[in-house]
């Protein structure tokens, strides 16, 4: 947080101001709790305002916290322990040579990623802080896509190495005795401050919209859902394939060099698929797009030629139950209560049972207690926060489009 320091006479640190600032933070946003008191206090005039390094360590002039009072205090609070939460050093070390040299111009561009969240929290953040809105800038973004929306020059913005990566004369260093938090340590603290957060939003507590994407980058790494999606069903296909057994339905060509004897051959059974499509009331029209789409990859992943994939609609009840070898044949209706026990088992009792079943739902369903007998399940959970099925479905989850 950059504001200029005014020409106020050196003075001790009001640790009690201060650290009644940090409570006042922790108990408004009890979700950052565990991170806000994680911070190791280190009194520096030489730090203009409030700033941190790597190691958790905050360093605060005691002008400033003599100039502000303890609400401002505590937003300050929140906004430093931001920069360490998303690892602002860490991505900072992954620009080019070039922009970590310019690391005020750094700093500004992650005020601009933290503080358009802050400020739509109602937080009471300090006159002279970054506002990328008021600046014209678009909000939502991360620090690496604020920055090359930024002049290259004339900023003064310093929230420490902590943020922009960059040592400065005020630290302490790693080996300093100093309590620090090790990188192992720090990890720990966002993941649990991630479930925090979770677990406040779902109780109905008031959580801003930029802390909840970022618990669910931390809680759930960015993986390509559809790399996983594939791999399961070409896992579940092949399990169904490597089903060999005998069958005298195409005799053993064997069978000509005996006399009145019909060997049976080896047969490799082709996989058949049902896909349970979920459209109850819970699933929006952009969860319905999301399950149509993936139809399509499933069908090409497969690669079943023929009338070989069911597709079921269900929400209380089988709707609509076609054999399709295009998305464009699939026609999902319903809009009812959820069950996709009822899909599972209506596609279990066709005269040529799958070999594996996928289920795409929001998750908001009852599922079956126990593993299917020759059957593979596969549940797509499209969208966030999705409940959790039983571990011994295959699960992938599927952001809603």
């Amino acid at each position: 947080m950059s504001i200029p320091a005014g020409p106020v006479p050196v003075a001790a640190l009001d640790r009690a101001k201060l650290l009644a600032a940090r409570f006042r933070a922790a108990n408004d946003r009890p979700y950052l709790a565990t991170a806000l008191f994680s911070l190791t206090v280190v009194a520096s005039d030489e730090v203009p305002t409030m700033a941190v390094d790597r190691h958790w360590r905050c360093y605060v002039s005691s002008d400033f916290v003599a100039r502000l009072p303890v609400e401002q205090l505590a937003a300050v609070w929140i906004h430093e322990v931001a920069h360490l939460l998303r690892d602002h050093h860490g991505r900072a070390d992954l620009l080019t040579a070039t922009d970590r040299h310019d690391h005020h111009r750094v700093n500004l561009a992650q005020d601009c990623e933290i503080n358009d969240d802050l400020l739509a929290d109602r937080l009471p953040l300090p006159a002279g802080r970054v506002d990328p809105v008021a600046t014209g800038l678009p909000p939502g973004l991360l620090f690496e896509q604020y920055l090359p929306l930024l002049p290259p020059t004339g900023h003064t913005w310093n929230c420490g190495s902590g943020a922009h990566g960059q040592g400065q004369p005020w630290d302490l260093g790693g080996t300093a005795g100093t309590a620090a938090v090790r990188p192992v340590e720090a990890n720990a603290i966002r993941r649990q401050t991630a479930q925090a957060i979770r677990t406040h939003a779902r109780g109905r507590g008031s959580v801003p919209g930029g802390w909840q994407r970022w618990a669910s980058q931390v809680l759930e790494p960015t993986v390509d859902w559809r790399q996983v999606l594939t791999g399961l069903v070409r896992e579940a296909a092949a399990w169904a394939s490597g089903a060999v057994d005998y069958s005298y339905r195409r005799p053993s060509r064997r069978s000509s060099a005996l006399r009145r004897v019909v060997l049976p051959s080896l047969r490799q059974p082709l996989p058949r698929v049902a896909i349970v499509v979920d459209t109850s009331g819970s699933m929006s029209d952009e969860a319905l797009a999301t399950a149509l789409g993936e139809i399509t990859g499933v069908l090409r992943a497969v690669g079943i030629r023929g009338n070989r994939v069911t597709v079921l609609a269900c929400d209380a009840a089988v709707q609509v139950t076609r054999r399709v070898s295009s998305v464009h044949d699939v026609v999902l209706t319903g809009g009812g209560g959820t069950d996709m026990r009822v899909g599972i088992n209506a596609a279990l009792r066709a005269a040529e049972p799958p070999s594996f079943v996928i289920v795409l739902t929001d998750g908001q369903t009852p599922w079956p207690r126990t593993p299917l007998h020759d059957t593979r399940l596969i549940a797509g959970l499209i969208g966030v926060d999705t409940p959790e099925p039983p571990a011994w479905i295959a699960t992938v989850r599927i952001p809603a489009t």
